[in-house]
């Protein structure tokens, strides 16, 4: 279509003028993104880090089109304030793996949450329709200007937030109902945990991750205090529809890196011969079966088993094909 002579600076300005809107609307202009200490560029790679196991510098660089000395900037900011952990990688000694530290995690899940109370209080002021159409748009617009087509959310471990203890104990009662037949005394078993957590819970010795894969929450997985010298690990689900993405093994590494960080000396945990899944997860990870017991639970008979790992070996690491995990203690 031919434009005339004064259709194209019209067009121009009607450009700039919705870019100045919405720079305002999503709150790039203010110092911190979020009321948080936190630029958009370094929000960015937060979030980048955070939806990776690791990454380099390099991957990062391309993947958000970033100057490499702006970037490593950056970086070395994050390392000051021990948001990342910096190791040499394996592959290639002029390389550098970055992963998101504890502090790290806990800046993602701030941003995490600010950013979708926001706008959720943005699509909550307009209709239903009117938010059906709001979406059209941001699609046609990411389209028309080569947005690149949408592809699978990588898988996130995050830490819980409101809701998710209801989630957690939903369904564990249900899928557990379904696969072995247990009855409500399961669901209250683990409501009863989740309820202990969230009462005399210590961010230092204790921590619950929560697994997302394309923004469905999938998992979840807890380490709780056994001892000063011993974590307990607790209530490792992984939805069936996502089994098969290594996401029990996933969290499972996240307990023994966290647990490792506490100064724990061991991990323990409790679980049943017939969950054969999440029995080979552990053993793949290091765990060794020390304990077997049998008891009436749930509405069947079981046996009981208890597992240890020694926290200062090295056992478990490697590559490891674990695909599912389910666990009720």
């Amino acid at each position: 279509m031919d434009l005339t002579e004064g259709d194209l600076p019209r067009r121009i300005e009607a450009v700039r003028r919705f870019n100045r809107f919405y720079t305002k609307q999503i709150g790039v202009l203010r110092e911190g993104l979020l009321q948080s200490p936190f630029s958009l560029t370094q929000a960015r790679i937060i979030y980048e880090l955070a939806h990776r196991d690791t990454a380099t510098a390099s991957q990062l660089g391309d993947e958000l089109n970033l100057d490499r000395g702006y970037l490593s900037r950056i970086l070395r900011g994050f390392a000051t304030k021990g948001l990342i952990d910096r190791t040499p990688s394996p592959e290639d000694g002029r390389q550098t793996v970055l992963r998101l530290s504890d502090r790290g995690r806990e800046a993602f899940a701030m941003l995490n949450a600010r950013s979708r109370t926001e706008i959720a209080a943005m699509l909550d002021s307009l209709a239903a329709e009117d938010q059906d159409r709001l979406l059209h748009a941001m699609n046609v617009i990411r389209r028309l200007l080569g947005g690149a087509p949408d592809r699978p959310t990588p898988l996130l471990l995050r830490q819980h937030e409101p809701g998710d203890m209801g989630w957690v104990a939903s369904r564990h009662g249900l899928l557990y109902a379904e696969e072995f037949g247990w009855d409500e005394q399961f669901e209250a078993l683990v409501a009863g945990i989740v309820g202990d957590f969230l009462k005399h819970y210590d961010g230092k010795l204790e921590r619950c991750w929560i697994a997302e894969l394309d923004g469905d929450v999938v998992g979840s997985v807890f380490v709780v205090k056994h001892s000063p010298t011993i974590a307990q690990l607790r209530l490792l689900l992984v939805e069936p529809k996502a089994r098969g993405h290594g996401i029990g093994g996933r969290l499972i590494d996240e307990c023994l890196r966290f647990a490792r960080r506490a100064g724990y000396r061991k991990m323990t945990l409790w679980t049943n011969s017939v969950l054969l899944s999440a029995r080979r997860l552990y053993q793949a990870a290091g765990f060794r079966l020390i304990a077997e017991e049998a008891h009436h639970s749930f509405g069947h008979d079981l046996v009981g088993e208890t597992w240890e790992l020694d926290l200062r070996s090295a056992a478990g690491a490697g590559n490891r094909d674990r695909s599912r995990g389910d666990d009720p203690a």
